[in-house]
């Protein structure tokens, strides 16, 4: 994964698309990357304006924190997701805490649920990376309620995650068709791709905090853990994956606070909400 876009003569293969980003997020251990992104989808939640009794969607779900995070505001949630091990994991804790949360297996591009079914549908760093980008834009417009609400929180090109998808691109080649996922981080570009039946679509960008214990930290754990750098890892020989983790080392120092210090690296990554409203 990286910052290339397609052109529009491209024809790729999106179900081959599809499966091999399912499994870049099927390798690795998100679960030890995903606690990152807990701050992320409870702000998306409450930008969002979830209230108690209504009905959300959270696409791409991941092992659940936008989903759990609704349905702690007293909501009836479902989220779906294509990887079934992180779906394991948001069941397991929608059960320890007793929530009223369904989780379903799907891709984005193809929701398994009627049409204007959802009050508000959420994704928090979730169907950003979604093989066909049109299609899931459409989907979450399909399944929301006319009034509804659509709040998506992604990462922007020029953040601190920008910066590490375009480190991997710069060592592997993406696969044919990939868009990139910081797309929707662009209020205008999220406004295109959800199309003429929404309204009202405004956007705010924040901040998350991130702390390691020095740069190299942060780089073996995301070449161990997550998705995209332990894939892009994987497919280069020793050489050329040590000048992948210097990159991302890198990356990490000349993005560290004023207030970082030795053994406590401090990082703050940007992030954009957009919200819209499905016409009536």
């Amino acid at each position: 994964m990286n910052t290339t876009t397609t052109t529009p003569t491209d024809a790729p293969d999106l179900d081959a698309l599809r499966t091999r980003q399912q499994q870049v997020w099927s390798s690795g251990d998100y679960n030890r990357i995903a606690a990152i992104t807990v701050p992320v989808a409870e702000t998306l939640v409450i930008e969002s304006g979830v209230r108690p009794g209504s009905h959300v969607l959270d696409v791409a779900t991941g092992t659940g924190h936008a989903a759990l995070a609704a349905a702690r505001q007293g909501a009836r949630v479902a989220g779906i997701d294509y990887v079934p091990a992180l779906l394991d994991i948001a069941r397991s804790r929608a059960a320890a805490e007793r929530l009223d949360a369904e989780f379903v297996e799907a891709p984005a591009e193809e929701l398994p649920f009627p049409d204007e079914h959802f009050d508000t549908t959420v994704s928090a760093i979730g169907v950003m990376f979604a093989a066909d980008h049109t299609r899931a834009a459409s989907e979450l417009v399909r399944v929301t309620k006319p009034g509804g609400r659509i709040a998506l929180a992604s990462w922007t090109p020029a953040g601190f995650v920008g910066g590490i998808l375009g480190a991997v691109g710069r060592h592997v080649s993406p696969p044919p068709g990939a868009q990139s996922p910081v797309r929707w981080g662009v209020e205008d570009t999220v406004a295109e791709l959800l199309g003429e039946q929404v309204a009202a679509v405004t956007s705010s960008v924040h901040t998350v905090t991130q702390r390691f214990a020095d740069a190299e930290a942060f780089a073996d754990l995301f070449l161990a853990y997550y998705g995209p750098t332990h894939m892009a890892a994987r497919a280069l020989g020793p050489e050329r994956r040590d000048a992948l983790r210097t990159d991302l080392v890198a990356h990490a120092d000349a993005s560290a606070r004023p207030d970082s210090s030795p053994g406590h690296l401090v990082l703050d990554w940007e992030f954009r909400i957009v919200t819209a409203e499905r016409r009536s």
